[in-house]
């Protein structure tokens, strides 16, 4: 009896013992996942990881909607490609990304429109937030600074800010912003939608100014130089029309895919990638 008593008393102890090392075992699966956490967070926010957890409009490619006629930013080359520091920049983003850049080129309203209802991933065109687009569209970190000019003729009726608001017609390019303040109320700044006439670039709004059609242009900055040094007879007035940021579009709500470009401009302003970009188009003075 004391025997069987004992055989007893020593399966109890096994069995206890067995349950002990049952309830360890939770512990020991949950360790391995405790630890592989902080290796995912404290990992750089580099785009290969962030890469994973965003969608683009095709497969292994950045659709990139633009309006190549805005030089040096984005215009076309004689071989019928690409070229200029969106173009280029987005092409080093989608890279970092590990898709392909497919670049989308339309008219700059169309552009914006691509974004807003996913026919492209991101839109670049010299484009500037405004509280009116960041209602329709998300938007990156800045990368550049833009300034809206006049371009006029040398002789023209427009020698000054101040005489804009007594010429005929301004002429602007679509959907710009220039277009949206010049075509503003005069009481908020602007000169009425009667003395600004949109044209679909901005080539064909110098164009209209050579011929006559329109007494100034108001433009950004960079692709002024380049009409007017293309132009003989026009110049760009002294004082500058508005100061703004560019910065690239995206679909609203589109996080993932925003914190991933982000991640990858961060790189190339660290890295110089995007000064060289820009100092290959724009030569300082």
């Amino acid at each position: 009896m004391k025997k069987f008593m004992t055989l007893l008393l020593a399966l109890a102890m096994v069995l206890s013992l067995a349950a002990c090392g049952g309830g360890d075992k939770p512990a020991d699966t949950s360790a391995p996942a405790d630890t592989s956490a902080p290796a995912d967070t404290s990992a750089p926010a580099d785009t290969g990881s962030d890469a994973a957890a965003f969608t683009t409009v095709e497969e292994g490619k950045l659709h990139m909607s633009t309006n190549a006629a805005f030089p040096p930013y984005e215009m076309t080359t004689d071989a019928g490609g690409f070229e200029g520091i969106d173009v280029e920049v987005a092409g080093a983003i989608a890279e970092k990304l590990g898709l392909e850049l497919v670049v989308d080129d339309m008219g700059f309203d169309a552009a914006l429109t691509a974004v807003q209802t996913g026919q492209s991933d991101i839109a670049m065109a010299g484009i500037t937030v405004s509280e009116e687009r960041q209602q329709v569209m998300d938007f990156s970190d800045t990368y550049a600074t833009g300034v809206q000019v006049v371009i006029v003729k040398e002789d023209g009726p427009v020698q000054s800010l101040d005489d804009l608001s007594s010429v005929e017609m301004i002429g602007c390019q679509k959907a710009t912003t220039g277009y949206i303040y010049c075509s503003d109320t005069p009481e908020n700044g602007g000169y009425g939608e009667d003395h600004v006439t949109a044209f679909d670039t901005g080539a064909l709004a110098v164009m209209a100014l050579v011929n006559g059609q329109v007494d100034a242009v108001v433009i950004d900055n960079e692709p002024a130089k380049s009409f007017v040094a293309e132009n003989e007879g026009l110049k760009i007035l002294d004082t500058e029309f508005a100061v703004e940021d560019y910065a690239i579009g995206l679909a609203k709500g589109n996080t993932a895919l925003l914190d991933a470009v982000n991640a990858a401009m961060a790189e190339l302003k660290a890295d110089g990638t995007f000064q060289a970009i820009v100092d290959k188009y724009i030569t300082a003075a």
